[in-house]
Formats: structure tokens, sequence, C-alpha cells
């Protein structure tokens, strides 16, 4: 892809230095360093701003191809993408699994192989198996940017989290982050768990011993063994979970992923973690409550409190599209930092 440099539309968003982008692919965040993270953030603050104008259009990407390839259903994540390609002035396809020649028996390398051969310069895939992005990276010269694989990761959801928390809290670092529910079949917790470490925040993670993944504690790993997830905090009580949290993030039991047996019942499940309001009393005064969506009220979020004053659930979702601007930005070659694409 073709390396440009935009002019600034004024002071920069940061005094930092911004750090050389390194990144081909977006698979996951767990080769992301601080500085990387915090460079897209800053990115993404232009973005919001190109948002806010009368006409959200600039030609950034004009003459570059996005599709969107879709082989798990997807509301938030693919229209997010669609806008924040056309922000960007990219030409973009979306294509689901069920209407393209994956029902034939097409397999995922051929496919990415066919659309690279059309000129998609960038291929935002979700697939129901752990692994396919980096599989599909590793046979095509256009980025991959991973919008979910199985159970394994979510980047660019883990992005948009992060971004919304530094708008609320600026620096991350020591703050108490809460993340309460079916830990073992998120992909966007264990994404989270990536960001929010090298951010420097402390995580606690939440959720009965059957959904928590083994080696999140110490005990379970192996002496010298390198874990597959950052060191957290791991809780089995919601109520001492919590306690003093600055963020608590509800997360969605993964039912399509589960095997039966891990719970008694839903309502079981929803008596011992659901987040409430009597619950979230325990939280910091200051606390701010999410999450990723698609959410079942009354199940892992009380309604009240999903709608109430401390939920930015909303604000994710406005987020997700400044924040895949701006990692589409990135891919096409442009300097982290500040940008302009064109008059106002």
């Amino acid at each position: 892809m073709t390396t440009e440099t935009m002019p600034s539309a004024g002071a920069p968003t940061s005094s930092r230095p911004a750090p050389a982008w390194r990144h081909q692919h977006i698979l996951d965040l767990d080769n992301f360093g601080r500085d990387e993270i915090e460079a897209v953030l800053d990115t993404a603050d232009s973005m919001r701003e190109i948002l806010d104008r009368r006409i959200a259009r600039v030609p950034a990407l004009r003459g570059r191809t996005v599709v969107n390839l879709f082989y798990e259903p997807s509301t938030r994540t693919r229209a997010s993408f669609e806008l924040a390609g056309k922000a960007l002035g990219a030409d973009v396809i979306s294509l689901t699994a069920a209407m393209s020649s994956v029902q034939k028996g097409e397999s995922l390398i051929d496919t990415v192989r066919t659309l690279r051969a059309m000129r998609a310069d960038v291929i935002v895939m979700r697939h129901s198996s752990a692994g396919a992005a980096y599989l599909a990276a590793e046979h095509t010269d256009a980025s991959i940017i991973n919008a979910g694989d199985g159970a394994h990761a979510h980047p660019t959801q883990a992005l948009l989290d992060l971004y919304t928390m530094r708008q609320h809290f600026g620096d991350l670092a020591g703050k108490r982050v809460v993340m309460v529910g079916d830990i073992s079949h998120s992909r966007v917790a264990r994404s989270d768990m990536w960001g929010l470490t090298a951010l420097g925040a402390r995580v606690v993670v939440c959720g009965p011993p059957t959904l928590l993944p083994r080696g999140l504690r110490a005990s379970e790993r192996p002496a010298h063994a390198e874990s597959a997830l950052p060191p957290v905090t791991v809780e089995t009580d919601i109520e001492r979970a919590i306690e003093g949290a600055h963020i608590v993030m509800a997360l969605r039991l993964q039912s399509e992923r589960q095997q039966g047996g891990l719970l008694p019942s839903v309502g079981e499940y929803a008596r011992r973690y659901q987040v409430t309001a009597q619950r979230l009393a325990r939280a910091h005064p200051d606390h701010i409550l999410m999450h990723p969506g698609p959410k079942n009220e009354g199940v892992e979020i009380a309604a009240d409190v999903a709608t109430g004053d401390r939920s930015i659930i909303e604000e994710q979702v406005t987020n997700g599209v400044a924040v895949r601007m701006a990692l589409l930005y990135l891919l096409a070659g442009y300097a982290p930092g500040d940008v302009d694409g064109g008059s106002r």
C-alpha cells in the first residue's frame, strides 16, 4: 500500500512522539505495545473530529477497497466498518458466507486469494473458528483485520473499549477494570485483557469457575511456561470483584459456543452474576458501566442499569466507527497522530 502524509488539522492530540507503525494486519493485541495502542487511540481522536463535521467524509482512502467478509452474523462490527470505510472514501463491499461461494465449497484460503485478485486492499473478517484470521493473513498480502475469530480474539472491539475508557478516565494505569460473565468463551475479554494490561490497568475477571479459562490463575500455569493470557486477578464472587471498580463490563453468555453442563440454569447464573444497581453500589463513585453487545437484559445485566446514568454502552458503539476509521487509516500507510483529510 502507498504511504502518504496528510496535512495536520492543527495541534497534535498528544505531545508523545508518534511511534512507527509496524502492523500489516490487526489480528489481536498480544503483540501491541503501549505506544502502539496509544497511537491508535490518538488517531481515533482525530477521526471523531471528522465524524462530528457537518459532512463526515474525507478522501484518505480514495481508490482503495475494503471487503467485509463475515462468516458469522454481526450488526455493530460490520456496520461500523462499512461506515468507517465510506467515511474515509474507500470502496466498501460486504459479503456473508451464506451469500458467497463458500456455500459451494470454496475454502477460506481460496476466498481470500480471490478477493485479493480483485484488488482488495483490506479484508475485514469474522469467522467461527479460532485462528481463521491468522490463516488468512498467511495467504494474502492484503491487510487482514480480525473482526472476531471464534472465542479467541476481537481486537477492534478491545480498542474501542480502551478508547471509551480513556475518554472518561484519561490514563488507565492503576484503574480497576472488572469483567463479569462468560470469560472463557468471550473473544472480547481476551483482547481486552491484553490491551488493558499493556496500558497498566488492574484487570479483574469474574464468573462461575466453569466459565473461567484455565491458565488465568498462576497456580494453573506450569513453572516457566508462557501463558496464553496476560496476568489478571481472578474472582468468583461478584460483590468482591466489583468493590472499588472504576470500570465494570458485563459480558454476554456465549451460549452458541458452550457445551451443556457448564451452568445449572440461566436463572441461577443471573441470580449470582447479574450486574445490578445493588452490586454496582460497591464500585467507585465515578464508575462507568460497559457492555460489548449484544446484551441480554435480565441475564448478565439488569435493564435499569443498562440504560442508567452510569452506562456508556451507546458511547462504545459510536466510538467503534472512529476507532475502525483509525485502523483503516493506519493500515493504508499514514502516520499515527493528528490528521486532516480535506476541507470542512
